[in-house]
């Protein structure tokens, strides 16, 4: 069993994962590797659909398959990259049950599952940098969503929207 990496300045675990899913599309290829290497060491098995060079894809597409794997309920989190995160986030949000966030610090990652219980992080390869990027996702996989009655109410209550109520 491998052992819990701890987030540095807080004694919080990020939990390993028997599936994390992922995609990149071409812009957000630079980064492919490094978060890869990164989920492999927090999961047992990545399901990932992502674009494998960096000729044009489009990132409706790829974020489709991606965060298919959470309806599909093989895993609980997705991570997604491209230029600005921007799309990406656009995208997943279209699809119901999905709520994603774009971050591009960790306070942002770790808040956006605390608070909201997002299940898709999306990362701007072309405004992150390598090292900040992978902090991100291990703020973002650390985190959990809180059982405080006022956050659950909220969340229940973007799943209405979601319904058209």
């Amino acid at each position: 069993m491998r052992k819990p990496e701890t987030l540095p300045g807080d004694e919080r675990h990020i939990p390993f994962r028997d599936v994390i899913g992922f995609a990149n599309d071409h812009a957000g290829f630079p980064l492919r590797l490094p978060v890869l290497d990164l989920l492999g060491r927090h999961s047992e098995r990545i399901i990932d659909v992502g674009a494998q060079s960096e000729e044009p894809v489009d990132f409706p597409d790829i974020t489709r398959r991606a965060v298919q794997a959470i309806l599909d309920k093989q895993t609980d989190r997705v991570i997604l990259l491209c230029g600005t995160g921007a799309g990406a986030c656009i995208a997943a949000n279209k699809v119901r049950g999905i709520r994603a966030a774009v971050a591009h610090d960790t306070y942002v990652a770790r808040q956006a599952v605390v608070h909201d219980d997002v299940n898709v992080l999306c990362i701007g390869a072309w405004i992150t940098g390598p090292q900040i990027a992978l902090d991100i996702i291990r703020h973002f996989l650390a985190a959990q969503f809180s059982d405080e009655e006022h956050f659950r109410r909220r969340v229940a209550k973007l799943a209405m929207l979601e319904q058209g109520s």
